[in-house]
């Protein structure tokens, strides 16, 4: 088969022209419904099926193996002028690799399906190719592609560890056998990426095009070839998909309007932040800039080359608005990307404010007292610890927004949940707040109109998520000293040890005085106006261990329990399922500090969930199907389109 792609056809080694088994929405199959559960010994609850999937683990460092592997990426994306630090070095934790490359986490498939070609792999365990940090970047050569796409996906999940503070897993797999994301940067061309899951596997397609006629910047090729797999913020983002999508069953159920706006400006964030590990690309932002983040393009566009090469005039999104004064407001009515973009320039906006505050003491001292930057290059000195500040506060802004994942609900998220979740995150980290990082961030989604809809004021007592209202007992056998934890911050990873605990767990939350405190409803039950609901379903337990600025040590316990509720077709009206239930954090001695509930009875769930499903926000999240609304088990590709 003949292929445009003739600097990447010379590297090619094999040629496969057998069809993939995929069809052409991108999956051969769909996966099982995200409401299944496996039965359990009690009929008052089940044992999700997420529970005892076998999750791949990070490779656990041997005695003489090195700490680090380094490796040369693309700081951006390829139209980034090499003076403006387009290249960075990054170091990966290292881990024995196969060619591909291949490790315990991500394997990188080196086909290219819409060429029927399959390139020459990478092999980043040669000896040559390890002195030199890697293969040289270039758009040519396909190993370099999939060296750049296993680099940022290995330290986006390093990111998410740390935050965290324990190791991953993915939304998909079996009980079987250790499942990896499967990466794929030549997936074929089109104009777009995304994250692919099905039942047993999981996927990063990275699409390739031919951009515009007149693409808006010099140094891409009109009528050339552009790769989203080369760039940073492209493959960021698919990445941080894949981690939500595992670190909760239903966070892809959008049952409104922020559920993917979001998964959108959420996955925007993490790419802005950690953008700012590239010292050489902050450094030369701030020496343009005169030390202002907030007006450096290097730091604010997102997927320059993706924008300008498909016609746009400026960058695919941006972390700030386009009027300070007038910053975009949050309208439910927006769609995805348009909301997304309202998280992140609230989010940013925040980040700017708190690195003022805290390098406002360096100009002071830089300008004599007057704060006043005289008229040309910053010294450089001030230069190297400005950019120091940026990079330091960034990671700590990421770990934030990360880490508030774990003090979300387990369904139907709103942006307002979301801000609770990073209050509460973080007060719990950092009672004491001396920067008021916190305050930053309630200003900055006021300033957007972005409201908790349960909450009496927008202090930071009021917005910081509250201990269950009724007194609870400490849980049996599930304090920290009970879990038996590995030295890899995750449980022990034995099916008897598993399910000891989501029964230990499940048992206490469904006594039936207990149901409301997790947001969950007995059958029966009148608020649910004749829906059914199946039993509550434990989906996921999990330690985790975080340190403080202060080196003190946080230990909790993570978990989810969920519930769906299937609402009848009225007439005109089509049916429907929904999930409620709660995300339970529980301390080291087994009792439970904090139930974030999304209840399956809230007065309007229904009613507010069958309207928005109505709505043209929701097309292409879900398809009518014998009458009822089912939902797209991918939305990423069309939403990514």
């Amino acid at each position: 088969m003949p292929t445009d792609l003739s600097f990447l056809a010379l590297e090619a080694k094999t040629y496969d022209t057998a069809d993939d088994g995929q069809s052409a929405d991108g999956g051969a199959s769909h996966p099982a419904s995200p409401g299944a559960c496996h039965g359990a010994p009690d009929d008052c609850y089940s044992i999700g099926a997420a529970l005892l999937r076998r999750h791949a683990v990070p490779y656990q460092r041997q005695k003489d193996d090195p700490l680090h592997r380094r490796l040369r990426i693309y700081a951006a994306d390829p139209s980034l002028p090499k003076l403006d630090g387009a290249i960075a070095t990054v170091q990966v934790e290292y881990e024995p690799l196969s060619p591909g490359p291949v490790g315990s986490l991500f394997e990188v498939d080196c086909s290219d399906p819409g060429q029927r070609e399959t390139y020459r792999s990478a092999n980043l365990d040669a000896p040559a190719v390890l002195l030199s940090d890697g293969y040289s970047p270039s758009m040519s050569d396909p190993r370099f592609h999939q060296q750049m796409v296993y680099a940022v996906c290995s330290t986006t999940y390093h990111s998410f560890r740390v935050a965290l503070g324990r190791n991953l897993a993915w939304g998909f797999g079996s009980a079987q056998a250790p499942a990896k994301l499967l990466i794929r940067p030549h997936y074929g061309e089109e104009q777009n990426a995304y994250y692919c899951r099905e039942p047993s596997r999981g996927e990063l397609r990275f699409g390739y095009f031919r951009a515009s006629d007149t693409p808006m910047d010099n140094r891409t090729l009109p009528g050339g070839y552009v790769f989203t797999c080369l760039s940073h913020d492209i493959v960021v983002h698919e990445t941080t998909h894949a981690l939500l999508d595992g670190l909760r069953e239903h966070f892809m159920e959008p049952t409104n309007a922020d559920v993917m706006g979001f998964h959108e400006g959420f996955a925007d964030l993490v790419a802005i932040f950690q953008r700012f590990r590239h010292t050489e690309v902050v450094t030369q932002a701030l020496r343009q800039f005169r030390g202002a983040p907030e007006k450096a393009e290097l730091l604010t566009h997102l997927a320059t080359q993706f924008g300008h090469a498909t016609g746009r005039k400026g960058p695919l999104r941006m972390a700030i608005d386009r009027d300070a004064a007038e910053p975009l407001q949050y309208d439910s009515a927006l769609d995805a990307h348009t909301l997304g973009s309202v998280l992140i320039s609230a989010v940013f906006e925040a980040y700017t404010q708190v690195f003022r505050r805290r390098t406002e003491r360096l100009l002071r001292l830089a300008t004599r007292g007057t704060g006043v930057l005289p008229a040309g290059e910053l010294p450089y000195d001030l230069l190297v610890l400005l950019a120091d500040a940026a990079s330091k506060l960034a990671r700590q802004f990421l770990n934030i927004c990360i880490r508030a994942v774990d003090y979300c609900p387990p369904a139907g998220l709103t942006f307002g949940d979301y801000l609770r979740a990073m209050i509460t995150a973080d007060y719990d980290l950092v009672p004491d707040d001396p920067w008021d990082y916190r305050g930053a961030l309630i200003d900055a989604f006021r300033r957007r109109r972005i409201y908790p809809s349960s909450t009496a004021s927008l202090s930071e007592d009021a917005l910081h998520w509250c201990p269950p209202r009724i007194e609870l007992p400490a849980v049996p056998g599930l304090s920290c000293a009970a879990l038996r934890l590995s030295e890899s911050s995750g449980p022990a990873a034995n099916d008897a040890e598993l399910l000891r605990q989501a029964h230990a767990l499940a048992k206490f939350v469904t006594q039936p005085d207990r149901l409301q405190e997790f947001g969950l409803a007995s059958p029966g039950d009148p608020r649910l106006d004749g829906d059914q609901v199946d039993r509550p379903c434990v989906q996921s337990i999990r330690p985790a261990r975080r340190m403080g600025p202060q080196g003190q040590l946080a230990l909790d316990v993570v978990a989810e329990i969920t519930q769906a509720r299937r609402v009848a077709a009225l007439p005109g009206q089509p049916g429907f399922e929904f999930h409620g239930g709660a995300t339970v954090i529980l301390g080291a001695d087994g009792n439970i500090r904090y139930s974030i509930l999304k209840s399956v009875v809230s007065p309007g769930a229904a009613e507010d969930r069958r309207a928005w499903l109505a709505s043209p926000s929701a097309r292409g999240l879900w398809r009518l199907e014998g009458g009822d609304y089912l939902r797209e088990e991918n939305p990423f590709r069309p939403l990514h389109s």
